[in-house]
Parts: structure tokens; C-alpha cells; sequence
């Protein structure tokens, strides 16, 4: 706002309103007065601009930012650790607490998941916050000696890390609180609080998502009636019981109520989300063991289901002319990262579009920007030529290309 105010400025301003009869070339007693002041002037209008810049949402600096979203009751998302899967040989050997290596990182195991007669299987999370947590498969090395331990290997990434909150993520965040209001139980309550548990990259609300069912055919006919009459007393005690339960509520119109909410989500890494981090939402939004009473963050009355998106492989085949001195067999590895790129794009705006939709004409262009590639055409998906179009809880993943 006051680029323009510089100390040339200033100093002129100030010599221009003293009276011309006096010497006010530089050197002189007046210019040598006025010039040190100028600079001072120059460095406040600096710093008021440097305020005002910090004083709106759209301009502060990181530090300033965190202070507007406070007011918001907004605060940025801290570094998670990640949580892998853990197989061990021999089982039957207590593992919980031991810690393990993996170049530079460090691991400690948290608990049991299964065990046979041939292995065990844990939880193992690593000791350093963030997504580097995510990049190390294999092989690890116990830190102190294990007695009977054979073999230790990390197998599959179950929740995982994230860094934290990138700067312009936050004042995403921060604008979006002015546009929609989370309270009690709306979608964007779920999705803030959804997208707020570690591991999770994207969430779908669906509101009464058994809406697919008429309220009416839930209320017992009088055919209906006579029939559970007739029936009740030669039922076993246990399935008697459910199926008074479960007619007693139609009976009384209690079946039609529209609190049953369907919560589809993508882990952080915009892949399918383990069955662990599936069961982490579950507890945290609607335990199964109390569904509907409102012990986790659903409200009271809502019966919350969790589920994951469903990968469909993307196969794509097409023809390519390539640069003197290049062919497919030195270049597949660069054109499969080229369209995985775009499928990871595609995920990653999965929760904010209604379905994704995998283009030829995008594949064709990421294909373009691999040097050594001249001109691509006749490109199929699947086999069609023709976009593949996907379903609401559907994402894509790269299943080999061909040329």
C-alpha cells in the first residue's frame, strides 16, 4: 500500500515545505537535517505496511495467520506418526514395546494384531512425526536384543504420518469457516472433524443414506400384524427377541427417523484407507458398540457407518512416436509416473467433486511432457476409447500402460 512512499519521497516532501530563500541542496544544514529523518519516516511507513498486510487472512505471514484462526477457533494440524503393519517370526513371542531401525528411522511396536502358528502381526508406529514415516517398507532391525525373534518386517502402511499443516491449507481452512458453519452434526461438521483425525486426506458425507427405502414399507400392514401374532411364541428365545424388538420400533413409527449417516473416506495419501484407519473414524465418530447414543463425536442419534473408496485399476494402452534415440523400453518408467500423476491429481480432488471422470485427453497431454515423446494418439482406457467416467466413492490407480 505505500510501495510508492519511498525516502526520495519523503525528503522531497519535507524540503518542498521549507521556504526556498534558504539552501536546501544536499550538503546543506537543512538537506543534512531533513535526509536522516526521511529515512526514519521511510522505515515506519515500511513497518505500517508490513502491518497491514499481516493484519488480513489473505496476506499474514504463517506466524500471524495461526493468530487470525485462533479467533476462529481453528489451530493448525500438527505432524502425526505414522502406524504400520508389522509382521514377526517366530509367534508367540510378546513384541509390545520393543522398538526397531529402518535406516534412519526408528520404530516401536504398539500391539497384537493376529497371530497364527507361523507369524504375529502388529501395530508398529515410527517414532518421527510426519509423511516420512510412510516411505520405508521392508526389513528392520531390533534396537535391543530379542530372544527366539527370527525375522522382523514392515509390510504395509495402516494409518498414515502427515506433516504438518502446509501454510496455505490453513488459510484455506480459515476462509472456508466464514462460508459454512460446523454445528451439530451438519456435513461440514463431519467433514471438519472427519478430516481432522490423523491419516484421513478427504471425506464424503452421505445424509440418510439408506433414503433408498420408503419410511412407509418400514410400518407393519395389519397382514404384517396377524402374522407376527401367529409366529412369536414357536420363535427361539434369542430370535424372538430381536424380532420383537425390531417390530415393536416399526410398529411405532420408530424405523423411519433419517439419522443414519454414510462417511466415505481416502487416507492422506489419497489411496484406499486400511481397515485400521476405517476402525479408527468408526470409534471416533459412532462406536459400534453404542451406535446412535452420541458417546463419539456424532451427535445423539445418529447412526454412523465408515467405509473407504473403491480403487478401479486404469489400464491404458496408446501409441507413441518418439524422438530419435528413444523408444517404450527406455521411457515406460517416465510415462507411467507422468499418467500416475494425473490419476494422483484426480484423487486428490476426490471429496470436493461428485465423481472423477479419467480423461484421454489428459493422459495424452502428461504423456506429452515426457521429453523424448513426440506425438501420442489412439490412446484407450480399459480398452474403450472413450473417457472413463466413475462412480461417487470410486478413485483411480494405475494399472500398467502399454504402447
Amino acid at each position: 500500500m505505500y510501495e510508492d512512499v519511498t525516502y526520495e519521497v519523503i525528503l522531497q516532501r519535507m524540503l518542498d515545505r521549507v521556504s526556498s530563500k534558504f539552501d536546501k541542496r544536499e550538503g546543506s544544514v537543512i538537506w543534512d537535517t531533513h535526509s536522516p529523518t526521511a529515512i526514519e519516516l521511510q522505515i515506519l511507513y515500511i513497518e505500517l505496511d508490513v502491518i497491514l498486510k499481516e493484519a488480513y487472512g489473505d496476506t499474514a505471514s504463517r506466524d500471524y495467520l495461526i493468530l487470525r484462526c485462533a479467533e476462529r477457533g481453528i489451530t493448525p494440524y500438527e505432524a502425526t506418526y505414522a502406524v504400520l503393519q508389522g509382521e514377526f517370526t517366530p509367534s508367540g513371542i510378546d513384541l509390545t514395546g520393543q522398538r526397531f531401525n529402518i535406516g534412519e528411522l526408528n520404530y516401536v511396536v504398539l500391539e497384537l494384531i493376529s497371530e497364527d502358528d507361523e507369524k504375529s502381526i502388529y501395530q508398529v508406529q515410527c517414532e518421527t512425526a510426519g509423511t516420512v514415516g510412510n516411505q520405508y517398507l521392508g526389513q528392520m532391525t531390533p534396537i535391543d536384543y530379542i530372544d527366539g525373534l527370527e525375522t522382523a518386517e514392515l509390510t504395509a502402511v495402516l494409518i498414515p504420518g502427515e506433516d504438518e499443516e502446509d501454510t496455505e491449507e490453513l488459510r484455506e481452512r480459515y476462509f472456508d469457516s466464514f462460508e459454512e458453519k460446523a454445528f451439530g452434526g451438519n456435513v461440514q461438521d463431519y467433514i471438519t472433524n472427519v478430516n481432522a483425525i490423523s491419516g484421513v486426506g478427504g471425506t464424503k458425507v452421505t445424509r440418510v443414506w439408506n433414503s433408498d427405502i420408503s419410511p412407509t414399507d418400514l410400518i407393519p400392514s395389519e397382514t404384517v400384524q396377524a402374522w407376527y401374532e401367529e409366529v412369536i411364541d414357536s420363535l427361539d428365545e434369542e430370535v424372538a427377541a430381536w424380532l420383537t424388538a425390531v417390530y415393536t420400533a416399526a410398529l411405532a413409527k420408530k424405523l423411519v427417523t433419517g439419522g443414519t449417516v454414510l462417511i466415505t473416506i481416502i487416507n492422506s495419501e489419497y489411496d484406499a484407507a486400511s481397515d485400521t484407519l476405517i476402525d479408527t473414524v468408526q470409534e471416533t465418530l459412532d462406536p459400534t458398540d453404542s451406535s446412535g447414543e452420541g458417546y463419539g463425536l456424532a451427535p445423539i442419534g445418529h447412526v454412523v457407518s465408515v467405509q473407504t473408496v473403491d480403487e478401479v485399476e486404469v489400464t491404458v494402452k496408446t501409441t507413441i512416436t518418439f524422438e530419435s534415440g528413444y523408444s517404450w523400453s527406455n521411457l515406460k518408467s517416465s510415462i507411467e509416473a507422468a499418467i500416475e500423476e494425473y490419476l494422483l491429481s484426480l484423487r486428490q480432488s476426490w471429496a470436493d467433486s461428485e465423481y472423477l471422470v479419467v480423461r484421454i485427453s489428459q493422459i495424452e497431454n502428461h504423456i506429452l511432457t515426457v521429453d523424448g515423446v513426440v506425438d501420442v494418439e489412439s490412446t484407450k482406457i480399459n480398452g474403450d476409447e472413450s473417457n472413463l467416467t466413475l462412480g461417487a466413492y470410486e478413485i483411480p490407480v494405475l494399472g500398467g500402460a502399454s504402447a
